[in-house]
């Protein structure tokens, strides 16, 4: 995978963070910036850690799996994509409402990552190179969690749906980019 490929998953897999990230925006009353800023780490911390665990979790099952690699990490990002696409049609914030403690940021960063979980999988099976992968993952969920909460404070949950709906056609792309590289039908 090249920077762009890795940089473009990145904006895929951030995306169910930004639209939480709007939520919490529209929650917070205090302290904007410091709140803003720990939700965002928060959310790039998850996002470029699950990566890791899920590849460490699949590396001992890659070399015996090698054959059909490309299929798995086909049916991962399609699978996220196509369940990004399905949850954009949720229009509210089910996020409670400002609370900024750790529990609470610790079970949305969980749940807003668990598809970086399965890419970390994929990384595995496709031999990529994950401390740059989910390195680039963090830093590009960090900053568009920032925007998010900046965008929930400003507009509301507006751009919720498109941010997942974009994610998800963006992890189909790439899901389906890997299996006709490795079907030899593009380069």
């Amino acid at each position: 995978m090249e920077i762009a490929e890795y940089s473009l998953l990145g904006v895929g897999l951030a995306m169910d963070a930004f639209a939480a990230a709007i939520c919490k925006g529209l929650s917070i009353k205090k302290n904007f910036i410091k709140n803003g800023i720990i939700v965002a780490l928060f959310f790039g911390f998850f996002q470029a850690l699950m990566p890791f665990i899920g590849y460490k979790l699949a590396e001992t099952f890659a070399e015996s799996l090698k054959a059909i690699d490309h299929w798995i990490a086909f049916v991962l990002l399609v699978l996220i994509g196509v369940n990004m696409i399905r949850e954009s049609r949720d229009k509210t914030c089910d996020i409670d409402s400002g609370v900024m403690d750790f529990k609470s940021l610790f079970m949305l960063s969980i749940a807003t990552s668990i598809d970086a979980l399965a890419v970390g999988i994929s990384f595995a099976f496709l031999d990529k190179n994950i401390y740059y992968g989910s390195a680039t993952i963090g830093i590009i969920t960090f900053f568009i969690s920032l925007i998010g909460v900046k965008i929930g404070r400003s507009f509301g949950i507006k751009f919720k749906d498109k941010a997942q709906i974009a994610g998800g056609l963006v992890l189909i792309f790439l899901g389906t980019k890997i299996l006709f590289e490795h079907l030899g039908i593009i380069a």
